[in-house]
Parts: C-alpha cells; structure tokens; sequence
C-alpha cells in the first residue's frame, strides 16, 4: 500500500508515533523517525522496524527548533533522492494546569512544541513535495483542540491551531497535488496514560460510546488510510478517533 514511498514521522519512537511508524513499515514506507531525548527508545524501535526490510533513519532533535525540520528535510535530500512521500506531525507534550496558575512559559512551551513544531516541518516538507507534485500531511490534533478541556487551555490552544493551520495548508497546496488533513484523538491508552489507576481508565471509557480506551493503532491505522491511495480524494479533513466520545 505504501511500497517504496518515503514517510517522516516526528514524535515517532514511542506510543502512538511507534505505532503508526509499524504499520507503515509493515506497507512498504521507508520511513524517517524524529525524537527529542530518548535514545536508547529510538535505536531499539529503529531496530524492530529494520527487520521489515524497509529503511529506517532516526534523527534526535526538537521539533519546537525550526533547525530540527531544515535538518530533516536535509536528510531526505542526502538519504532519499529529495524524495518524501508522507509526513505525520505527531510530536506534542502537554504540561496541564488550571489557567490562573499556569505560566506564560507554561503556556508559550506547549505552543511552540504542539503547533509551531507543525509548522516548521510542514513548511520545509512540503518545499520537497510541491516540485514532485504529490505529498500527504497528516497533523495530530486532539478532541481537546475541538471541544476543550480544564487544565489544559495551553494544549487545547495548541491542537486548535492544529485544526485552523491544516485547513489552510489544504487550501493552500491542493492544487498542487499535497493532501493535508487531521486526526484528532480521543483517549489513547500510551505512556501518558499508564500513570491512570484502573478506575480511573475504566471511569474515562463510560463517557466513550463504544465503551473502551483506544488504542495507539486505531490512530495509526487512521493514518495508513490517509497516508496511501485509499484517500487520495480526501483533503482538508479533521477525522476523530475516539470511539466517539465527542459526537
């Protein structure tokens, strides 16, 4: 489905990143993982994926550093003939706080981590995708960027600027041939939920429709579909995956 296209997956090492970084290999992609601090996770998640038989590249760097997308993007002209395929804006951290005791670094590290770190990528990326004429961009927003939630007016800021910023990027490069759309998660069973006591996950599934927490490959298989031919007449989209916490 994916065989010989080339993916940048930045967040990609672990939790949810990982799992769309699998499936891709598992289709065909070779792909290019970004991480921030854990080395040790990305040569061992480098290795897993090896033994797909696709190419597997991992670069340390802050998405939140526009040096770190200007690297990437030197990277695929080096490794990969200038040629990417697929880009997923995975790369995110949330630091939750009620708003009067929240910082304006508090606030400031999440935007430039969620939502500028999107940017900077898109906008060396899509430089490389424009002179082929082809190109999916795949943003990771959150139900939080679409309904809200207390403690979180930093992250919820972030992931609807995601929202607006991948409406306009659609607009912006479909006629030249780039799809941009969105997933927007619900409650995700990663790292960052393994902190939850059971009680706690199994009061969060009662307000889920479907009854459950998600998993890290419903979202990567959200990603599969809009990162292959399947979804070749879909742009501009945010699609939610959350069992339908939202609806």
């Amino acid at each position: 489905m994916l065989k010989d296209k080339t993916a940048v997956i930045t967040g990609g090492v672990r939790g949810i990143g990982k799992a769309i970084a699998r499936v891709f290999c598992e289709n065909g992609a070779n792909v290019v993982l970004c991480y921030r601090s854990n080395d040790a996770e990305a040569e061992k998640t480098a290795d897993e994926l090896k033994e797909m038989g696709t190419e597997v590249r991992v670069l340390k760097g802050d998405v939140a550093d526009p040096e770190t997308a200007k690297k990437i993007a030197e990277l695929i002209k080096t490794d990969f003939d200038k040629k990417v395929d697929i880009l997923v804006n995975n790369a995110g951290i949330t630091n939750d706080k009620l708003m009067m005791r929240m910082s304006d670094e508090d606030f400031t590290k999440v935007i430039n981590a969620n939502l500028n770190g999107a940017f900077y990528m898109m906008k060396e990326l899509s430089a490389l995708m424009v002179k082929k004429r082809s190109g999916s961009i795949i943003n990771m927003a959150s139900v939080s960027g679409l309904k809200g939630n207390p403690a979180q007016v930093n992250y919820s800021a972030s992931k609807a600027g995601i929202v607006g910023m991948t409406l306009s990027a659609a607009k912006e490069l479909g006629r030249r041939g780039i799809r941009v759309n969105a997933i927007a998660p619900g409650f995700i069973e990663t790292d960052m939920t393994a902190v939850l006591t059971d009680e706690q996950k199994d009061n969060a599934a009662k307000n889920i429709t479907l009854g459950r927490l998600g998993q890290p490959e419903d979202i990567a298989n959200a990603a599969l579909f809009l990162a292959s031919g399947m979804s070749s007449y879909v742009t501009g989209q945010v699609i939610s995956v959350d069992g339908g916490l939202i609806m």
